[in-house]
């Protein structure tokens, strides 16, 4: 049994969400992503004042207090407080003795937006276990635990993004990451030096990352690459892609496959793009990119398809949505200058359509994880 360090009273960690400026379900397609992390996020706060294991949200009315145990005995709870009880319960699994806690997190991520406040929760709590505790684990171990948390606590069917860039972001950058390796390099992401800025459209149609929809795309994404032969679609080279789509006989395992492959190649273009301070020429990629997740992936829904669409008539250099798809943000590279009145474009485009009014701000890249 692996006994952890002589816990501190108090330990506190922040964890971001984020924005991903461009790569989408190419993450559990081993393929590339570049996103990067937020100004809001999670905080979590740990002490032993507890005589069992206690997870309190201050954006729940009620805390959830259970006795310790592995996952196998874990009782049904709250859909929040999986997140954070899921971290205890697989610690235990893997042989830590993790003493009666109390742990409460506060959250300003919007739920429901595809900004991840679910990382940042997760995050957010195995970094404060991990200090509080004093496991001493190294990055790759974190990253591990916090993704074992979504995927078999939760059942939440992710493929890491989302907990890489809340752990490694870093401020003024895009994090490159390629999903097979899990290996991560910081690309410089100067907006301000451009002229530029990422407005974030929350279109206020709810998105949720374990719903159906998502799931039968992985299923269907795995699935051809069955049919192809090849580990996962991240091994079809762009210039492959018409015999590999030639070879199927589905045609939304063709539409899937099209998708993926041509994001990989649009998120590494524009790495390339932004490491030759080229930032004013990634608006065509980004709007190629919610092309593709509108025709062939299916994943936008009206109100995202409006937002983009008022975005390019109010001068963006590209727009596409962010995030799983069916709901969320919408992301746009518009003049600094232009700011307030493409926000007004798109609010009345909204209105026009008989939409919510969404709500808007801009986006620079922070720094991930950190004690708070």
């Amino acid at each position: 049994m692996i006994q952890p360090a002589e816990e501190a009273f108090v330990t506190r960690w922040f964890a971001p969400g984020r924005i991903n400026l461009i790569g989408e379900h190419t993450d559990y397609n081993d393929g590339f992503v570049l996103p990067f992390a937020l100004e809001v996020g999670c905080t979590a706060t740990i002490s032993g004042r507890a005589e069992d294991w206690s997870a309190r949200s201050l954006q729940e009315p009620d805390a959830v207090v259970v006795r310790r145990s592995g996952l196998s005995d874990a009782p049904e709870v709250a859909g929040w407080s999986r997140y954070v009880l899921g971290v205890l319960w697989l610690l235990t699994d893997r042989g830590v003795d993790v003493p009666p806690l109390e742990i409460v997190v506060d959250s300003d991520v919007p739920t429901g937006a595809g900004l991840s406040s679910s990382a940042a929760l997760v995050c957010s709590v195995v970094r404060a276990v991990d200090d509080h505790l004093g496991l001493g684990l190294d990055d790759d171990a974190v990253f591990a635990l916090t993704r074992d948390v979504e995927n078999d606590a939760v059942g939440a069917p992710t493929g890491g993004m989302d907990q890489l860039v809340s752990l490694r972001g870093r401020a003024g950058h895009v994090l490159l990451c390629d999903m097979r390796s899990h290996a991560t390099r910081s690309v410089p992401l100067d907006l301000a030096g451009a002229g530029l800025a990422v407005l974030v459209v929350d279109t206020r149609a709810p998105h949720q990352h374990s719903d159906g929809e998502y799931g039968a795309r992985r299923r269907g994404c795995e699935e051809a690459a069955r049919q192809l032969g090849v580990p996962a679609l991240r091994d079809v080279a762009e210039d492959d892609l018409a015999d590999a789509l030639a070879r199927l006989h589905d045609d939304e395992l063709r539409r899937y496959v099209r998708h993926v492959v041509t994001e990989d190649a649009r998120v590494l273009e524009m790495a390339r793009l932004l490491d030759a301070d080229a930032l004013a020429e990634i608006g065509p990629h980004l709007s190629a990119s919610h092309a593709s997740m509108r025709d062939d992936f299916r994943i936008t829904v009206p109100e995202v398809d409006t937002a983009v669409d008022a975005l390019h008539q109010a001068g963006a250099l590209g727009a596409r949505m962010t995030g799983g798809g069916f709901g969320g943000c919408v992301i746009g590279l518009v003049p600094e200058r232009d700011v307030a009145a493409a926000g007004d474009v798109v609010r009345r485009a909204f209105a026009d359509a008989g939409f919510n009014e969404p709500a808007l701000f801009t986006a620079a890249p922070q720094d991930g994880a950190r004690p708070a």
